[in-house]
């Protein structure tokens, strides 16, 4: 990520125009995300889209990519936002309302692209669940694993055939590393 500017405040960064890729706040501080590499653009929506399968017709679990999460001192837009149904903003005809999400994500993903370290995804994370965020995954296509961040700081890393265990959210869910990362082989 690049720094942008140094000192704005969080309504001055809400008033800027948006722009590909996002740009993103945090106290203070202005930065821009990575460009997505050809893996993270097909990892991201595949994960969307099993989540949202996951929620079935009753929409147990809603996935969002890309969509902005506001707080007091940060403005981030992690790569998958799932919220469970009872915790999504509808407006008084049922329909998602217009804007950020002002209230934590159930799961968060973020996906290593190019120029990141999982380090730095790592302590992202920390900070997300920190924030409220129940469970956040990193998911890094060049080691084809997936690191799960717990509210409590406890991290759980997978790879190959094991289940990944999202069940304090969303009980239920299969998924494995190989499975994942199967989806990016067209051999």
């Amino acid at each position: 990520m690049a720094t942008i500017q140094e000192t704005m405040t969080l309504d001055e960064f809400l008033a800027l125009p948006e722009e590909k890729p996002a740009l993103e706040y945090e106290y203070g501080r202005v930065t821009q995300k990575v460009p997505p590499d050809i893996p993270h653009s097909s990892l991201q929506p595949t994960l969307a889209a099993l989540f949202n399968q996951y929620g079935g017709r009753e929409r147990l679990v809603v996935a969002f990519t890309e969509a902005r999460w506001n707080l007091p001192h940060f403005s981030r837009v992690p790569d998958v936002v799932v919220y469970r149904r009872e915790r999504l903003p509808l407006d008084e005809r049922g329909r998602l309302v217009h804007g950020a999400f002002k209230e934590p994500p159930d799961v968060l993903v973020e996906i290593v692209s190019p120029g990141q370290t999982g380090m730095a995804q790592l302590r992202r994370c920390v900070e997300f669940v920190a924030a409220g965020v129940p469970l956040a995954l990193i998911v890094d296509s060049d080691d084809e694993s997936v690191t799960v961040v717990h509210a409590d700081e406890r991290v759980r890393f997978y790879r190959g055939a094991e289940r990944i265990d999202l069940d304090q959210v969303v009980p239920g869910f299969e998924l494995t590393a190989d499975q994942l990362f199967a989806t990016l082989s067209f051999a």
